[in-house]
């Protein structure tokens, strides 16, 4: 399998709400990275997965798949509702991948964080899902759902 088939398996993995299919697509040793997790290696980037397919309500679609014998990108977008709020989310993410050995070993997603905090959220979202502050206190909450995260 390339690389741009190996993209191709793990959004259609993700589409299809299976986790372990996106995790065999990942190194033991991988680094993911996006505004919502920050950065995490290894088993906690493929239990983020698990964790965020265990309600499976989403609806995943791919686009722009490139890659080469390095390096990778892939556009996608994700509608779902947000658990916390009930509230109805599309986030437009770019996606940047790096491979080695037949797998991918750096995972880095790209999104603006306001504009998915003001939809999650709504208007306290909206109002300071721009500051640090803000920010940060997403990115606590979410690594704090991954810490209790039992697969």
């Amino acid at each position: 399998m390339d690389n741009k088939q190996l993209i191709e398996k793990f959004y259609r993995s993700f589409a299809a709400a299976d986790a372990e299919g996106m995790v065999s697509c990942y190194a033991d040793n991988i680094e993911f990275k996006d505004p919502a997790f920050g950065l995490l290696k290894g088993k906690d980037v493929k239990n983020m997965w698990r964790m965020l397919l265990k309600n499976p309500n989403i609806k995943v679609t791919v686009s722009d798949i490139k890659a080469d014998d390095q390096t990778g990108s892939a556009n996608w977008v994700a509608v779902y509702t947000f658990s916390r709020t009930g509230r109805e989310v599309t986030n437009r993410v770019s996606a940047k991948f790096e491979f080695q050995d037949g797998k991918i070993i750096k995972h880095t997603d790209f999104f603006n964080l306001w504009k998915w905090a003001g939809q999650a959220m709504g208007v306290m979202g909206y109002l300071l899902g721009w500051t640090p502050l803000m920010q940060n206190k997403i990115r606590k909450q979410a690594l704090t759902l991954l810490g209790k995260y039992d697969s």
